[in-house]
């Protein structure tokens, strides 16, 4: 019998046009936390979905539980004992949350009728194991993303897998939720579940994990167990080179106030938020989850109706209504949740590109324009594609983001408000994003950026906002940034 529950050798996956997987391997052992490194694009998702059935390997073997597999589809993964939650949550938000959890396996009263008590119970009970607190009724649009988050690790649990695949599943999740997740895979791996942990945060690495493996432009680099392995070796191999700085942070001239909010308010989650924002500034929203820091933005943004309150730019005041208002009056916005909200999946990168820049281009449209924009504004931030005419929905989550990034700077804003530009994007990519964040301060332009990453906001920013339940309830200059305080003014203390 052998050492591992799952063996995964000279795996090949070929796509019209590119070569995602080179060959590569892993070697998963029962009762361990395994994580999977690499920048976006290296193949980890890729794997995962030829494990599950998603994709089908052009070669290789695959070995399960001392025998050879090779799933036609992820029901038959599930079946077998392996589930994965997706990096991208797509629930079925008209309906409950028990229905979701229990979607294709409900308990019927007969051959027609879901016995929807039993369904109720059942998730109050997994929910109970787990010590979720989410009402099994509520439907799933109504829940933040942090709980669908929630939920859909309670259902990967519920089918008593012996493999369980994590792509970054702390994307959305507060620093107690975290600290919630790793309780349950401690757990989990107590009982003997392997569990293959896909994340680009570093630390949770170092505290989750007891094997890595590596992965770079689809090839495997290496095995290590984590315990032998340092932070700076382990970035070396997932990147190639050194990266001696994450938060390229420079200084630059803090000009005229170019932004100022009075007493906004939108719905229940902005209550009379007051804040100004300067040229060449980068302005940090820190805050928990439910604090009101996207809300605040959407409703500067036209995306949520303003109930009260003033927003002037340059001293004069705005009437923003809709997104066309905000893009209309130099204002970029990106946002956190980029697959309900952001990409549009069938569509190209070349047409997710100029989606809000569309009437810069004419009647009819300048397609040569088009893609002569898109090939620059995607390069100058390495999107990682064969072709600007690829679907959007076939690249990684993190070059997905890029795509949004060049959409937003296309429209040249004088303001860029960016919603966790660095969630589900690996370290190399984080850099670059930093660094262009830095360098359209430098260019005189003004930066909002909503993080979720304490290092990131405190690394990053010259200011910081910090709300808490709708409320700003401190604000802070970069020589006053501490984690502590921070956190009590994000707590309410």
């Amino acid at each position: 019998m052998s050492e591992y529950i799952l063996q995964m050798k000279e795996i090949v996956k070929e796509f019209p046009g590119v070569k995602a997987l080179k060959g590569v391997k892993l070697d998963v052992r029962p009762g361990r936390v395994h994580a999977l490194m690499g920048e976006n694009g290296a193949g980890k998702s890729t794997l995962m979905k030829c494990l599950i059935g998603i994709y089908h390997k052009t070669s290789g073997t695959i070995i399960y539980d001392d025998r050879e597999i090779d799933f036609e589809t992820t029901q038959e993964a599930l079946n077998n004992g392996i589930s994965m939650i997706h990096q991208e949550l797509s629930p079925v938000l008209e309906r409950s949350v028990s229905e979701n959890v229990w979607l294709g396996r409900q308990p019927m009263l007969n051959f027609l009728m879901v016995d929807h008590k039993k369904m109720r119970q059942m998730t109050l009970d997994l929910f109970s194991q787990l010590d979720v607190d989410i009402d099994p009724d509520e439907l799933m649009k109504n829940l933040t993303v942090s709980q669908m988050q929630m939920v859909e690790i309670a259902k990967a649990v519920s089918y008593n897998s012996k493999i369980v695949i994590m792509d970054e599943p702390t994307s959305s999740l507060t620093e107690r939720e975290v600290g919630h997740l790793f309780r349950i895979i401690r757990e989990l791996r107590d009982k003997g579940v392997a569990i293959i942990y896909i994340s680009h945060k570093m630390d949770e690495i170092f505290e989750i994990c007891d094997d890595v493996t590596v992965f770079r432009d689809g090839a495997w680099v290496g095995q290590e167990e984590v315990k032998n392995i340092t932070m700076d070796k382990l970035i070396t191999m997932m990147v190639g080179r050194e990266l001696d700085e994450m938060f390229p942070k420079t200084e630059c001239e803090i000009g005229d106030v170019i932004l100022k909010v009075e007493d906004l308010c939108a719905g229940k989650l902005v209550k009379h938020v007051s804040f100004e924002l300067h040229r060449g500034e980068i302005l940090g929203f820190a805050g928990l989850v439910g604090a009101g820091r996207s809300e605040t933005m959407e409703a500067i943004f036209g995306l949520r109706t303003v109930t009260n309150g003033k927003i002037y730019k340059n001293g004069k005041e705005l009437n923003i209504k809709s997104p066309v208002d905000a893009i209309s009056n130099g204002i970029g916005f990106l946002t956190e949740d980029r697959r309900a909200k952001g990409i549009v999946p069938i569509r190209s990168i070349c047409d997710n590109t100029i989606l809000s820049s569309l009437k810069t281009y004419g009647t009819p449209l300048n397609h040569r324009k088009i893609r002569q924009d898109t090939q620059e504004y995607c390069g100058k931030i390495n999107v990682k594609t064969p072709s600007i005419d690829e679907l959007i929905q076939n690249l990684s989550g993190g070059n997905q983001q890029k795509v949004l990034v060049a959409r937003a700077l296309l429209n040249d804003p004088e303001i860029l408000i960016v919603d966790e530009p660095t969630r589900g994007i690996d370290v190399g990519a984080k850099a670059e994003i930093h660094s262009l964040l830095s360098e359209l301060a430098g260019q005189g332009k003004a930066v909002i950026m909503i993080s979720s990453e304490m290092p990131e906001i405190m690394g990053m920013a010259d200011r910081m906002i910090v709300m808490h339940e709708g409320d700003v309830t401190g604000e802070l200059k970069r020589e006053e940034f501490d984690q502590e305080l921070i956190m009590k003014y994000a707590t309410g203390v």
